[in-house]
């Protein structure tokens, strides 16, 4: 397999990594907000878009009609396990299971397979802040983005926050700022993303059935930082065994919070006010 996947490999990003999926072939499969911003943003880029999901047309509602206006071709009712077997790529909605047969049989046949965010993500230039965690991801980044929204470079909030990424990847400019909610779904299909800022904020069981254990679990949220290097910046929870446990799997700069106890390096919560050792 040429092209898209040789573009995978290398990290492409913005107009070079769009340029690659023209005249390609891509499956998108679920399609619930994130696979349709997907379809949306492969079919703005020339690729050749089928889009599969286990409902029923009926059951889609809307989207049928828009998928349909933009030329995407539906596979609906169930995803047979052949369902890319002529794709270039294809992107999984973060609700699909990534044991699914088609995703299996895809990989087999070396047909990279990416999520949502992975494809947002390439689809734009822009400096990205993620932020993940069992619990308060989403007050966090909403917080975060409003801090940043005080500076004068575009800022995008986005991810699982309730705005695909790849819903406005296309029309956002190279200079701003993406900040991203990420959750371990998400992250599970990312291969190059890479922040520039990611934080996780805490780590306690969860999504259990879908990871089937905890240590499946902690891996989907450590994947946050694996393309970090020591120039990215890595924010991580003091006060939780977890999350202080992942400072040895990033290359990145760790900053360390903590609303506990003061910190030799760190933010922290002392007297009520927040204070900074950096």
């Amino acid at each position: 397999m040429i092209g898209v996947l040789d573009e995978v490999s290398t990290v492409t990003r913005g107009r070079a990594f769009l340029d690659s999926l023209a005249g390609r072939r891509a499956t998108v499969v679920g399609l619930a907000r994130s696979g349709v911003a997907a379809a949306r943003l492969l079919r703005a880029a020339g690729a050749d878009v089928t889009g599969a999901d286990a409902k029923s047309l009926e059951a889609l509602g809307g989207v049928v009609a828009e998928l349909h206006g933009i030329g995407v071709r539906l596979l609906t009712g169930g995803v047979p396990a052949d369902v890319a077997a002529s794709a270039h790529i294809v992107v999984v909605s973060p609700g699909v299971p990534v044991d699914h047969p088609a995703l299996a049989a895809a990989r087999a046949r070396g047909v990279p397979v990416i999520g949502e965010l992975e494809l947002g993500w390439r689809a734009t230039e822009a400096e990205t802040f993620a932020i993940t965690g069992t619990n308060g991801k989403t007050t966090t980044t909403a917080l975060t983005g409003a801090l940043l929204a005080e500076q004068p470079r575009p800022v995008l909030v986005a991810g699982n926050i309730g705005t695909p990424l790849a819903a406005h990847a296309l029309a956002f400019p190279a200079d701003g700022l993406v900040v991203c909610e990420v959750s371990s779904f998400q992250l599970e299909t990312t291969a190059a993303f890479h922040p520039r800022v990611a934080a996780v904020l805490n780590v306690t069981p969860d999504h259990l059935d879908r990871h089937g254990s905890l240590a499946a679990y902690v891996d989907a949220k450590a994947r946050i930082f694996a393309n970090q290097s020591p120039a990215d910046c890595a924010v991580l929870n003091a006060d939780d065994e977890t999350t202080r446990a992942l400072a040895a799997r990033t290359r990145a700069h760790v900053v360390w919070f903590s609303r506990l106890r003061p910190l030799e390096h760190g933010v922290f919560v002392q007297d009520a006010w927040v204070a900074a050792r950096l």
